[in-house]
Formats: structure tokens, sequence, C-alpha cells
């Protein structure tokens, strides 16, 4: 079984003579304790064209010291990993097989590096004698296990201590800065390793096409969000907040970019692709839609005075979503395992390699991407004006939430032209929005009135109280009557001749 430690830390050069200052007060240490000096040795492992460290994620095999064992550490932020840890093992534990497949694919891991450090470890500690940080000083020689080189050094490492705050490292690193002491320029010890040995990670792949081109930018963005699929598929199998979303979202921008960008992308490729992610977007999508809907329907109850909550509402509703939330995740652990999603990247990955541009391709990036934007922008007005042409029911509950898709549609195309058309498309994509959430909020009010409705029949068949369920149904259809209301007033501010005259200024 995989445990998950965060990692907060910094590296500073230093050499065999380096002294470390003495760091008694400060950023609150009271005391340093030395815990001597331990002996590491570490295989690091990639694909043969290092797609990990492209990506500046390790992988490791390590024995020594007091987590021996197989560790993948993943970026969060700027000095802030997740180091994913299983037993010391013979091969790769499946646990981290899997959060690889992604980028892997069909590729097997071989050891690239090996490293061999000597560790002299200090704790520092606070006035109690709790730990507020690590400093170690590593003498590490790295030797090439993918051809011939080798490389020694030494640096300071210093790791903040679980709960402890961050500004200690900001503390600690003036003290050291004023002992002469500089941060280190390779983000890891293997990307340093790498580069040292003569062969460092791939750079990123430019975004294809010629620069200022429509084709170029089109381009730069499918590269951003395909990538944004492949990163987000470990997070998802590691069940983190909000990462099925995102990687729905990521599914959801590229087919709107190929429906969008046409003029740039050839359908016939792109249709295909647009159809596979339609796929793994649905598979995705049972998850986050129980994510939502349990979330509101909870939080309805919650705003119910309890002499309103009558019957074994709660209990009902958490059985509901448990059942539903397991089967949810199986059908997207399957959809990621699955030959078919590992297809969609390696497509995704060709159509990068290979763009298949047509002739607007060539063009200036600042025309094309306007033209498309207002194209798309007409269509979402054509569907909300359908819409508030309708009486209040069904078929306009049905012609709002197809409202709601194209103004994702242009809000999205106005986001990738963002970065060609500057502010005017950011204030138009926000104009956008608003609309898009409004109509989100009424399809989640429909959508919570259809589960209302079940809980209810079921709760009625098993004998309970219905009230609860029906007086929610009521305060769904005042919710979702009080959207309509609104949408006039907000459509109007979006539609504004001025917004969109502005993306071809």
């Amino acid at each position: 079984m995989a445990e998950t430690k965060r990692e907060i830390e910094r590296k500073y050069e230093a050499t065999e003579k380096t002294a470390v200052p003495d760091l008694v007060g400060t950023g609150g240490v009271a005391a340093v304790r030395d815990e001597g000096v331990t002996e590491l040795d570490a295989v690091y492992y990639d694909t043969p064209d290092l797609r990990l460290a492209a990506d500046a994620l390790t992988l490791r095999r390590r024995t020594g010291g007091a987590d021996e064992g197989w560790h993948l550490k993943v970026p969060v932020a700027a000095g802030i990993r997740d180091e994913i840890r299983a037993p010391l093992t013979e091969t790769l534990p499946a646990s981290l097989a899997g959060l690889l497949r992604s980028r892997v694919r069909g590729t097997r891991v071989v050891p690239v590096v090996r490293l061999r450090s000597s560790r002299d470890v200090r704790l520092l500690l606070d006035a109690d004698g709790r730990p507020l940080a690590e400093l170690s000083v590593d003498t590490v020689r790295a030797d090439r296990l993918t051809g011939t080189g080798e490389a020694t050094w030494t640096e300071i490492e210093v790791e903040l201590a679980d709960d402890a705050d961050e500004a200690l490292l900001d503390a600690v690193e003036k003290r050291l800065k004023k002992a002469g002491i500089r941060p280190s320029a390779a983000p890891s010890k293997l990307a340093r390793a790498l580069e040292e040995t003569g062969a460092p990670a791939p750079r990123p792949a430019d975004a294809g096409g010629a620069p200022g081109s429509a084709g170029h930018a089109v381009l730069a963005y499918v590269r951003e969000q395909a990538d944004a699929v492949v990163a987000f598929d470990p997070a998802v199998r590691r069940d983190l907040p909000d990462a099925v979303h995102q990687m729905r979202v990521a599914c959801r921008r590229l087919r709107s970019t190929f429906k969008t960008y046409r003029k740039v992308l050839d359908r016939a490729v792109t249709d295909r692709l647009g159809e596979e992610l339609k796929w793994l977007a649905g598979e995705l999508g049972a998850a986050r839609d129980e994510e939502v809907l349990t979330a509101r329907l909870t939080a309805r109850l919650d705003e119910l005075p309890s002499t309103l909550r009558l019957g074994r509402v709660r209990a009902r509703l958490r059985a509901r979503a448990v059942r539903r939330t397991e089967d949810a995740r199986r059908t997207v652990l399957a959809a990621l395992d699955s030959p078919r999603h590992l297809a969609l990247l390696d497509a995704l990955d060709a159509l990068l390699a290979d763009p298949p541009l047509r002739a607007a391709a060539a063009y200036d990036a600042p025309e094309v991407l306007a033209r498309a934007v207002r194209k798309d922008f007409a269509r979402l007005a054509g569907r909300v004006e359908h819409a508030l042409a309708l009486a209040p029911g069904h078929e306009r509950d049905l012609a709002l939430h197809a409202a709601r898709k194209a103004a994702k549609r242009t809000r999205y195309a106005a986001d990738a032209a963002r970065p060609v058309l500057g502010k005017p498309a950011k204030r138009f994509a926000k104009r956008v929005k608003a609309v898009q959430s409004l109509l989100g909020e009424h399809q989640d009010s429909v959508v919570a009135r259809a589960a209302l409705r079940e809980i209810a029949i079921q709760a009625h068949t098993a004998g309970e109280t219905t009230f609860t369920w029906g007086l929610l149904y009521g305060r769904e259809e005042a919710a979702a009557a009080a959207r309509e209301r609104e949408l006039p007033g907000l459509w109007e501010r979006a539609a504004a001749p001025g917004i969109r005259a502005s993306l071809s200024r």
C-alpha cells in the first residue's frame, strides 16, 4: 500500500568545506540536534527517452535511511512535491506503476541513474524539542546507467517538518545566504545528475506552426490541455480533490478547440479525437456529477431548520452518495486503465507531432482567432434567445442547457485566444463565464429535482415520510425560476456590442 508525504524543501550549493552557520534563534529554532551520517543508495528509473524527468517526476528505489523503499515524487508547486512511497520490493509496485501509466504507457521504465549519498543530518528543534525541519549536508556521487558518465557534488537540503510554518524556510534561507550559501540551480538531485552526466531531461516541445500564426496559437492551447489530461490522470487515481473535474474540463476544452478552430485544424483528424475525448469526459462525468449533486443536496439539507428535516433524510442521502460514488470511481479507474484511454493519449501526441494544419493556420493569429470567437458567440446568442422565447417548463430547461453548453464553448474559445488577443479576450471570457455560471446553476437545479423525485419515491416505497424531499424539490424549483429571471439582464451585459468589437482591435 502506497502512502503519501508532502515534501516542502529547498536546496543549496555547497562544497565539502562549506560550514553550516549556527541556526539557533533563526525562525523559532531553539536547538539543533546532530543525527549522524546515513548512507543512501538510490537507483532512479525512467523511460529510455526520459519522459518522467521531462515532466519533473522522479521514480527511485532507495535503500538506507528510515524510509527506504520505492518513492515517486510528483511536483505540486515550486519547492513542494508529493512523495508517494511503497515498500521495498525487487520490481516496481503496481500502486506506483498505475500512477505512471499516462506518461509511460506501453514503455517500460529502466534504471537510468544511481545516486549514492552520505547524508549528514541535523534536526532543527523548537523550544519544546519538536522538529521544525531537517537540514542535511549530502555528499553525492552520480553514475549514469544508460551510457557513461559520472558526477560528484555536495549540497545542503532543508526539509520542513510536518505542520511546521513555511516561514521557517525563509528565515533559514536568509541566514544561509548571509553565510554565503546560495540556492541550487537544480530542482532535484536527479535533474542535476542528468545534466552533469551529459544527457539532461528533454525540454518542452515547441507548439508547432509559425510564430505569430493562428496555427501556432491554437496548437499551443491544444498542447496545454493535452498535457493537463496526462497530468491529471495520476491525480484522479490518487482521488485528489477536484482532479476528476479538472481532467474532464481539459477534455472538454480540447473538444471545443477542435470545433471552434476547425479552419485551423483538419476535422478529418480532430473529429475522431473529439469523439474519444467525449467518451473519456463521459466516463469521468458520473463521478463529478455525483460529487456536485451530493454537495448541493447536503447544503440544501443544512439550510433547513431541524424541525423540517423529518425522517432518516441524512442517512438516505449518505447511503445513496456512497453507493453511487463507489460505482462512479470504479467506472473512472476502468476507463483510465483501458487500452482506449492510452490510444487517445497516443493520438493526441501524434496530432501535436504532425499537426493537420489547414490553410488558415498560416494566417495572422489575431484575425483568425477573433473571427472564430465571434462565430461561437453568435451561436450562443441564437440559443439564449431561443430559450428566452419559450415558456417556463421542460422545453425551456432543455434549451437553457443547450445554451449553457454553447456558453462553455464560447468561453473556452476566448480562453484559447487570450495569449493573442489579450485583455479584450479576458473581459469577453469573463462576461460569458457569468452567463455560463448562471445557466450551470439552473441546470444543477434541474438535475437536483430529478434526483429528489427519485429519492422521494424510494423513501415512500420504504414507508418513510417524503415531506422533506418535497420541500427541497420546491426550493429547487424556486431557485431555477430565480435564475431564469436573472438571465435577461446578465445576457444583455454579455452581449454588449463593444465587448465583441474590442476583440478585433
